[in-house]
């Protein structure tokens, strides 16, 4: 499971489960098990997408490889550390201190560590917010808190259920989508970043799903001089960043 050692979030057994999201308590994901043939966990799982929380349907052996307690009556909850937000509130964050948005897009980073790291960078280089896919996806969870030095609790971070429908309605609102890929002929130190720039970065593995490479504007690559041809996906999100944070501020 992705948040196997991520137990400090966890929130275990129908009656805390409840409790928790009674209070409105941010969750960042509900794994449980059969709720449709169980009237109490098939309450859960309803009130839990009600607050927007990403339901994982699993089987028993999962929960238990993930649970901390062994008590955790088929429903675990993963807490996270805040409320996400829209992407239409992280461009009124821009919009309110009179600056081009400058907005990163995660497409699926399932490494808390390397999420972290990235929202770290993020918050260093004065971008307004993250996005997130809901599904496949590191969330906003303890350890991801921790890695980011803490800076999961000050940067916005919207989650959302289709990546390449925020692309779209990112560039229908003016930003340019630019999109990170090794191949691609653009290089980083050759393209303009400056202006309203939302910066797509891709999973771990595979890079760039094929409908979000599809939604992007101009692909760029970070030239390579090694004899290994790649970065990490938080490494290369700084070096590219970076370069956007230069660029704004040097105006060339």
């Amino acid at each position: 499971m992705p948040f196997e050692n991520d137990r400090e979030g966890l929130i275990e057994g129908r009656n805390a489960v409840l409790e928790a999201l009674r209070a409105g308590r941010p969750i960042d994901k509900l794994y449980i098990v059969n709720q449709n043939a169980d009237r109490s966990l098939s309450r859960l799982a309803a009130l839990a997408r009600e607050a927007g929380t990403v339901v994982v349907p699993c089987d028993r052996r999962k929960l238990d490889t993930l649970s901390a307690t062994g008590a955790h009556q088929g429903v675990i909850a993963l807490g996270a550390v805040r409320e996400y937000c829209s992407p239409d509130d992280i461009l009124a964050l821009a919009e309110s201190r009179n600056e081009d948005p400058f907005v990163i897009v995660c497409d699926e980073i399932t490494d808390p560590h390397n999420l972290g790291a990235i929202l770290r960078t993020a918050e260093c280089v004065g971008a307004h917010g993250v996005i997130l896919p809901k599904r496949r996806s590191a969330g906003l969870t303890a350890i991801v808190d921790k890695t980011s030095a803490g800076a999961a609790e000050h940067m916005l971070v919207a989650r959302v259920p289709n990546l390449p429908t925020a692309l779209k309605n990112l560039r229908e609102r003016g930003l340019w989508i630019f999109g990170t890929d090794a191949n691609a002929k653009s290089a980083l130190w050759d393209t303009d970043l400056r202006g309203p720039v939302c910066l797509v970065i891709g999973s771990e593995g595979d890079g760039m799903g094929r409908l979000v490479r599809e939604n992007c504007d101009v692909l760029v690559s970070i030239p390579m001089y090694g004899k290994i041809s790649s970065l990490n996906a938080s490494a290369a999100s700084a070096v590219v960043m970076y370069e956007v944070l230069r660029q704004r501020c040097h105006h060339v």
